[in-house]
């Protein structure tokens, strides 16, 4: 069974690659710096704002950067980033596809003396220098929270994002580590637990539909990211129940905020992408110029990766003026529609 995807993205399925060529001010002893861009998909939002905001960055700066976009294919990741290792990058910033996917071509990489960050979704099992993300643990836990103190108490509905996607577990462990009480008490059931490959939303809106022809009675929603949540209200909605189930979601894209002001949805968490895409840049400039890494964090990939973890903030209609709005991520009339 299907739903609306009018405010679905369309992208033609051909890759396509940014070449940036932007002065060359910032030079190491044997060049420019030149920094490679590899990025899964720009179907949602907040990956075409990452870009931006890197791009941005590197022209004030005036570095360098190749950039591609992948499409949703690993196949063509790694055929990007061989390309990117031909063209000589001093330093690969990666937004993994598939985090089991990219080893070997990450580790053809770092034999030729690449760097490689690990953008936001963490590569497995490789020895890269840096990874830079949110506390994805607490991603889910503020959804999970935000939920219960409102309704700790009925039915749950859980839709995971992709799991080619590492933080889609961590956001997992994060509202299980508040939900589990509830859940082992009795206090809260989980009548439907989904996995959304490729973060598809079919999988979300299915998960919906299915919970309600079972005959439960849906009390509280978590989407791992808004499209789900989206696809989630969408098959509340043709049922005449949204905005009478608390549904949760995470990135704060426009639509999300829109649909909490507007009530169909409650929660969105909000994670700072300029503040993310300038200190990768800034991190992707001082490993180019062989500058180390300082992080009292890791992250096991297989091995301790230094961690560079920025914090985030749960938003309900109570604080979007205070917090997206006060931080210029939308505009106050982009949201309040009417």
């Amino acid at each position: 069974m299907g739903f609306d995807m009018g405010k679905k993205i369309i992208i033609v399925a051909v890759s396509i690659m940014w070449l940036f060529l932007i002065g060359c001010n910032q030079k190491k002893d044997d060049g420019v710096v030149k920094i490679g861009y590899s990025a899964d998909t720009l179907v949602i939002e907040r990956w075409q704002r990452d870009k931006a905001y890197f791009l941005e960055k590197a022209n004030e700066e005036g570095i360098e950067v190749i950039a591609y976009n992948a499409n949703e294919s690993n196949a063509t990741q790694v055929k990007q980033i061989r390309e990117l290792l031909d063209a000589n990058v001093d330093v690969l910033v990666i937004i993994p596809y598939d985090k089991d996917g990219l080893k070997e071509v990450v580790q053809e990489a770092i034999d030729k003396g690449i760097k490689i960050i690990s953008y936001d979704r963490l590569i497995s099992d490789v020895n890269i220098d840096a990874y830079v993300s949110f506390d994805n643990i607490k991603v889910g836990s503020l959804m999970a929270e935000a939920l219960v103190a409102k309704q700790p108490t009925g039915n749950y509905v859980l839709i995971n994002g992709s799991p080619e996607d590492n933080n889609s577990a961590m956001f997992h462990e994060g509202y299980m580590s508040v939900l589990k009480p509830y859940i082992d008490s009795e206090q809260i059931t989980i009548v439907n637990e989904v996995w959304a490959n490729d973060w598809r939303e079919e999988p979300a809106y299915n998960a919906v539909i299915d919970a309600i022809h079972d005959g439960y009675e849906i009390n509280a929603i978590i989407g791992a990211n808004d499209h789900l949540a989206d696809a989630a209200i969408s098959a509340l909605s043709i049922n005449g129940q949204a905005g009478n189930v608390l549904v949760a979601g995470h990135d704060a894209d426009v639509s999300a905020c829109q649909r909490i002001v507007e009530g169909t949805q409650y929660v969105t968490i909000y994670k700072p992408i300029k503040k993310l895409a300038e200190t990768a840049f800034e991190l992707a400039v001082q490993l180019a110029e062989g500058k180390s890494v300082e992080s009292e964090l890791t992250i096991n990939n297989g091995y301790d990766i230094p961690y560079i973890k920025l914090d985030v903030i749960a938003v309900t209609k109570e604080n979007m003026d205070e917090t997206v709005i006060l931080d210029k991520f939308h505009k106050r009339e982009d949201i309040y529609r009417d």
